[in-house]
């Protein structure tokens, strides 16, 4: 294993620590990219656009914390 890793390394003109470590990093980004992305079915994609579209009607308790929220943050001229 490490010969492999001093070849690919050699042939980047790289050490070992730094191909491993810029390996590393790519993975690590690649994973971070993988979990952190939302994922929906067809479906449920389809749901989202058309809400998206046609809003639903705002409820009573959606009303009530816009007009809490308002009331609790000052607006400065």
């Amino acid at each position: 294993m490490r010969e492999t890793l001093e070849q690919a390394a050699e042939l980047l003109g790289a050490t070992v620590n730094q191909f491993v470590v810029q390996i590393a990093y790519v993975e690590a980004q690649r994973v971070i990219e993988r979990e952190t992305m939302i994922r929906l079915s067809q479906k449920n994609a389809q749901h989202v656009l058309a809400l998206m579209e046609a809003p639903p009607r705002p409820t009573d308790s959606l009303k009530e914390a816009v007009k809490a929220f308002k009331n609790s943050v000052r607006v400065q001229a």
